[in-house]
């Protein structure tokens, strides 16, 4: 991403009127993602090994359902921890193409993955898409999006962004979406704010980067990270409070942004699903359901779709 994109979407989002906002994108720049993958390992954090434990288990079935597929496309890969089974299940693998915005992440993909054939593709979702679909062969395409990333979308803005992704496939690839279910919240609340600190220090590298990239000052010690369950919009929240009233520089800006004590920047949302969601929102966006697995400690389902 830009910086002058960048610095838009920080101006934007906190001169509003009303709740100051940021959007979770631009938490994965190389310190950013270097610290998800370290979130990813925490014990608290149930959602990635909930992942891992139904593509380690259900991969030989992907890799039955989907075996003409020439190339495997992942929609924010980071380091594509979580893909070797995947690969490893077809006996010829495909062409595997990860997108993602940082450079870092995919430099640790190809090494990790060294002996596949990788084609990195640094970019959002869906330029990344276009980019990794631009030389295509006739043979069918799966996109892998997991984690539940789909999660961080608003949730009227889930059926729009896989119609976007459908529109960019044709009839007859497949689509395989990880989805977090929800379930207890104090369970939920431990993923997104555990006792060691390193969800918060994910969070408030935003306001560093803002810092580093855009000449910013904000003072990290005067704002804390905090984590809400919204029961009525069924998604966790993570905000940046601030912790008295101050004011802070960041150069573009029409002039210095205000804080009151207490007041918050919105700077993610996790949303939660239900299995009967999940269908509805791909078949809405001109996919049929194939397949579904669920996880039974840590509920999460991975969804098979074929575009119509």
């Amino acid at each position: 991403m830009t910086s002058t994109k960048f610095a838009a979407d920080v101006r934007h989002g906190l001169c509003r009127v009303g709740q100051k906002q940021l959007p979770p994108d631009y938490f994965y720049d190389d310190l950013g993602t270097t610290l998800f993958e370290a979130i990813t390992l925490l014990p608290e954090y149930g959602l990635t090994r909930a992942d891992l434990r139904l593509i380690r288990a259900h991969a030989p079935d992907l890799a039955a359902l989907c075996n003409r597929a020439s190339q495997i496309v992942e929609l924010g890969s980071g380091t594509g921890s979580k893909t070797r089974p995947i690969l490893t299940a077809w006996k010829q693998a495909p062409v595997y193409v990860p997108i993602d915005v940082s450079l870092a992440a995919l430099d640790r993909c190809r090494a990790e993955l060294e002996g596949f054939t990788v084609r990195g593709v640094q970019g959002t979702y869906l330029d990344g898409l276009k980019m990794a679909l631009a030389n295509r062969g006739h043979e069918p395409v799966l996109v892998l999006f997991l984690g539940s990333t789909i999660g961080n979308f608003d949730r009227n803005d889930v059926v729009s962004f896989l119609s976007e992704v459908r529109a960019l496939l044709r009839s007859g690839d497949w689509l395989l979406l990880g989805t977090d279910l929800v379930k207890d919240p104090e369970q939920m609340l431990l993923a997104y704010d555990d006792p060691t600190g390193v969800t918060a220090a994910f969070n408030l590298n935003v306001l560093a980067r803002i810092n580093r990239e855009l000449g910013g000052n904000f003072n990290l010690r005067r704002f804390q990270h905090e984590a809400r369950w919204n029961e009525e919009a069924r998604r966790i929240e993570m905000h940046l409070r601030s912790e008295g009233s101050q004011s802070v520089q960041v150069p573009g800006m029409p002039g210095p942004i205000e804080f009151r004590e207490g007041e918050t920047i919105w700077t993610e949302s996790s949303h939660k699903f239900d299995l009967a969601e999940i269908c509805n929102a791909g078949m809405r966006s001109g996919f049929h359901c194939v397949a579904r697995w669920v996880d039974q400690e840590w509920p999460f389902a991975e969804t098979l779709f074929v575009g119509q």
